[in-house]
């Protein structure tokens, strides 16, 4: 996608012509969020599938590979962006630890909200000359109402909620900085001068996910982009992110992703070609 944001609308047609061209899988060079308010999608996600029954929200982080089979009466929005475009959102920021998020929604007030905000960027973006500033506040908004909604389905915070955020965040900046080294979740709890316990709270309340369950995606997301975009050899990839057996790594791989890290790159490559 070259261009920093775009917004569609599906509609009737739009599945009707999506479902006699299929598109075939792409590596996405964006963020993606999809507002589904009526029908299901399927959705392949680094070749993995998964589905959406609305009224529901997917959000498909950049570089995965990903396509959608969407049902005949499936409505909604594709909202896709960069990231520098929504710097900073609870997306944006928490893209590298996610696999993919896909939160159903309660068919009350709620999805009628993000359709509306859906509908006020959408008729800012076909003006002649779009307000790009206005079609950010209203993403964030959209983006903000998502992560609220996603809260309410994580255990109740155990300490104030600025002090939750601002620890979890610190967790993050520490992780980016070192998931490649073999450190488990006693190193990071010590850099943040808090118990193994007390982090793993915390990210549980934050993202629903453990300490250990966090260290290991962002690992494997690295692993995925190593592969997709390297020549680097399985047994080398595995020693830059700290597993110092090959055997290790294909067996730690092969039970998140589903393939081996072989197979993964082998259909990666077949897809391109």
């Amino acid at each position: 996608m070259h261009q920093l944001f775009n917004i569609i609308e599906v509609t009737q047609s739009a599945i009707e012509y999506r479902l006699a061209h299929p598109e075939p899988p792409c590596r996405h060079d964006y963020e993606e969020i999809m507002v589904g308010t009526n029908g299901q999608m399927d959705h392949c996600i680094d070749f993995r599938m998964e589905r959406s029954i609305a009224p529901s929200v997917v959000f498909i982080p950049m570089g995965k590979i990903h396509y959608t089979l969407p049902s005949k009466d499936a409505r909604g929005w594709i909202i896709q962006y960069k990231s520098e475009f929504a710097p900073g959102t609870p997306f944006s920021t928490f893209s590298k630890f996610l696999d993919t998020a896909c939160y159903p929604f309660p068919a009350d007030e709620t999805i009628d909200r993000l359709t509306s905000l859906c509908q006020l960027m959408n008729r800012e973006f076909q003006m002649p000359s779009p307000d790009y500033l206005v079609i950010r506040h209203l993403l964030c908004a959209l983006i903000a109402m998502i992560d609220s909604e996603r809260k309410k389905n994580l255990p109740a915070a155990q300490e104030p909620k600025s002090t939750q955020i601002t620890l979890f965040n610190n967790f993050l900046k520490i992780l980016e900085s070192n998931f490649r080294t073999a450190e488990g979740c006693k190193s990071y709890a010590e850099k943040l001068n808090i118990s193994v316990r007390h982090l793993n709270n915390v990210c549980h309340a934050m993202f629903g996910k453990s300490v250990s369950e966090i260290i290991e995606t962002r690992k494997l997301l690295e692993a995925r982009q190593l592969l997709l975009g390297t020549s680097k050899t399985v047994s080398e990839i595995g020693f830059d992110l700290g597993y110092n057996e090959k055997s290790y790594f294909t067996r730690v791989f092969h039970k998140k992703i589903g393939f081996t890290p072989t197979e993964f790159r082998s259909a990666a490559k077949n897809l391109s070609s």
